[in-house]
């Protein structure tokens, strides 16, 4: 970022950061100097380096607005001194978002499809033993999940399922530590877990 005040450049770099949040050293020192008056015009070299959040970017340009500072986006051709300017920008920043939403979108549903498949994506889960890059179910591992959903279904809490199951000494997936009420809770509420017990 570049600030220009009183005929002189200040270059402002946030090295290592993103546009993904605005609590960033240089963007913060940026906007104190907007908040004190000694900035006429903000430059970046492109808007997404500023900011990726339409949230953030329009507190922005209101505070600029309120401080008579322009802001000029170098790679896009924008400058908010002008009624036009401010309005691509805004339809820029919120086109950036709905882009990072569908990315998340396409991630969260490409995990449900390999859970739905069995297809391997991070560790074996209780119930399954790895076969090449796919899963395959463990008979005594279902048998005790079913058990699990019995006792569930029995009124059982799911610390009670954990602690019977330490009692018991069945074993964990890795064979090491105890039962927890969570990893309870995962394995009786995962889709995947009922459609091999149902």
């Amino acid at each position: 970022m570049a600030c220009v005040h009183d005929a002189e450049v200040e270059i402002v770099a946030d090295d290592g950061e993103t546009g993904k949040h605005a609590n960033r050293p240089g963007l913060q020192r940026v906007l104190e100097m907007v908040r004190r008056g000694e900035v006429e015009l903000v430059i970046v070299a492109k808007l997404d380096r500023l900011t990726r959040s339409v949230k953030d970017l329009g507190e922005l340009l209101e505070l600029f607005q309120k401080r008579s500072v322009s802001l000029v986006s170098v790679a896009e051709a924008l400058d908010t001194g002008s009624a036009a300017g401010r309005m691509v920008m805004n339809i820029m920043a919120w086109v950036s978002q709905w882009e990072r939403e569908t990315i998340a979108e396409r991630t969260a549903t490409a995990l449900r499809h390999k859970r739905a498949q069995r297809r391997v994506f991070n560790h074996e889960p209780y119930g399954y033993r790895r076969d090449g890059d796919e899963l395959t179910a463990v008979p005594e591992e279902q048998a005790m999940i079913g058990r699990m959903k019995e006792w569930r279904a029995a009124g059982w809490t799911l610390r009670q399922v954990a602690n019977e199951l330490n009692s018991s000494g069945t074993p964990t997936k890795r064979a090491v530590g105890k039962w927890h009420p969570q990893t309870v809770k995962d394995i009786v509420g995962s889709d995947q877990y009922r459609r091999e017990t149902a």
